[in-house]
């Protein structure tokens, strides 16, 4: 089975990427065969500056492999490094309807959010669609908001095959990944950078006291019972907690005596514990920048592998042969 997942290099990594992708992508490698990819093309919807993306790109490199990505198990690239994906997408435009991008919620998302619009933005789908169709990929995790771009791949897919009278595609699956937390961001919105409430994986150690310190809670005093189901702190605490020590951590709350500045120290410990030795690797990664360049390369290497020969059948099936 050929899994595939890509992340875009749009900031510095946090929690909720840490959680709601990073988590789940690494363990795509004990199921089957991994394809992950940095999506340096997509990431040019909203990234202006050259020298930011670069170093976005470069920071999501060494996030996954100091966080435990095996190179020998998960094919790691990036987007840009495989150019017949560019090839495809336009190949598969052809075929794209404008109704069903016109129906795609995440251009209306970010036209709401204030990203202007633009024939990349618009096309987002399309592209997407070439990066999973590409490598021939069997699965495509992603949570519930991202289920109707995987839909509109195999739609361009089965279209794409009934044009040309071959099965030129692999129609993949989606796999929606029901448990992914929904990580809290400091002001119990979701965590997301375009919100401002991040915490960073791998920020400034005194940046990351000061907010996990403003995590909003309510008003209720020390020696108050609390309720953790509806506690910011203890949604971020329960991540980094096996069941038994959750429940220990929920009966203090009801029992009361437990101050949310405890908790938050409490967090803060075990942040530090769970991302200390990730921290560490990342720092002897970024000594070696010839050591992440050669895995980004050897993973562009398999994925074009798997793509030139995917691009081959669509060429020779509309023409271009």
């Amino acid at each position: 089975m050929r899994i595939l997942s890509g992340i875009q290099p749009t900031g510095k990594l946090h929690l909720g990427n840490y959680f709601g992708m990073m988590r789940p992508a690494l363990a795509l490698q004990e199921q089957g065969e991994a394809f992950l990819f940095i999506a340096d093309y997509h990431a040019l919807t909203t990234v202006e500056d050259p020298a930011l993306l670069r170093e976005a790109a470069r920071d999501v490199a060494l996030d996954f492999l100091a966080c435990g990505l095996d190179p020998e198990r998960t094919a790691f690239y990036r987007q840009s490094d495989v150019p017949e994906v560019t090839e495809l997408t336009w190949l598969l435009s052809v075929v794209t309807p404008m109704g069903l991008l016109e129906r795609c919620h995440s251009y209306k998302d970010k036209l709401a959010r204030g990203i202007a619009p633009s024939h990349g933005l618009f096309t987002y789908p399309v592209l997407m669609a070439a990066d999973i169709l590409a490598v021939d990929a069997d699965v495509v995790p992603v949570g519930r908001d991202q289920k109707q771009h995987v839909e509109v791949t195999r739609d361009l897919a089965v279209k794409f095959n009934r044009r040309c009278g071959a099965e030129v595609f692999h129609v993949p699956e989606p796999s929606i990944l029901e448990d992914v937390a929904v990580v809290p961001g400091i002001d119990g919105q979701k965590m997301s950078k375009s919100y401002g409430n991040t915490i960073e994986i791998f920020g400034d150690p005194a940046e990351t006291r000061r907010r996990v310190m403003r995590i909003v809670t309510d008003s209720r005093g020390l020696e108050d019972p609390k309720d953790p189901a509806a506690c910011n702190v203890y949604a971020l605490f329960r991540l980094f907690a096996d069941p038994a020590e959750r429940a220990a951590m929920e009966e203090r709350y009801r029992a009361g005596g437990l101050g949310y500045g405890t908790v938050k120290k409490e967090l803060l410990e075990r942040m530090d514990a769970w991302f200390g030795p990730m921290r560490r690797r990342r720092a002897e990664l970024e000594r070696d920048p010839a050591q992440v360049e050669a895995v980004l390369r050897r993973g562009a290497g398999r994925a074009r592998e798997a793509a030139s020969r995917t691009l081959a059948r669509a060429r020779r099936a509309v023409g271009l042969d």
